[in-house]
C-alpha cells in the first residue's frame, strides 16, 4: 500500500515565527511516533518568509484522522492560535499518472 502523502502550509504572524517554530517543532517530534505516521518533516519557505510546511507520510487516512485528533496536534494548534497569520490549509496528495 502507497502511503498518504500531506502538505500542510502554515503563516506565522510577522513577529510570532520563533513561537509559531517552537509549536510545529515539537509537534512534528511527537508526530513522528504516532500510529501510521512514516515520515514527518518541518520546514520554512525559502521563498514566502513565514511560511512553514510540513510534508507528512501516513500509512492510511484512519492513522492520518487519528492523528488530527491527538493531545499533540491540540497543543499546537493552541499555541500557534495568535500566532497565525492565516488559515491553515492542509492538501493531501493524490499521485499522478
Amino acid at each position: 500500500m502507497t502511503d498518504l502523502r500531506v502538505v500542510a502550509l502554515i503563516p506565522a504572524k510577522s513577529g510570532s515565527e520563533d513561537v509559531l517554530r517552537a509549536a510545529l517543532t515539537t509537534l512534528a517530534e511527537a508526530s513522528r511516533g504516532h500510529a501510521g505516521c512514516t515520515g514527518y518533516d518541518l520546514f520554512e519557505s525559502g521563498a514566502a518568509a513565514g511560511t512553514f510546511v510540513t510534508v507528512e507520510s501516513w500509512s492510511s487516512q484512519a492513522e492520518l484522522d487519528a492523528h488530527l485528533q491527538t493531545a499533540d496536534v491540540a497543543a499546537a494548534l493552541a499555541a500557534a492560535d495568535a500566532h497565525l497569520a492565516g488559515d491553515v490549509v492542509i492538501h493531501p496528495l493524490q499521485p499522478v499518472g
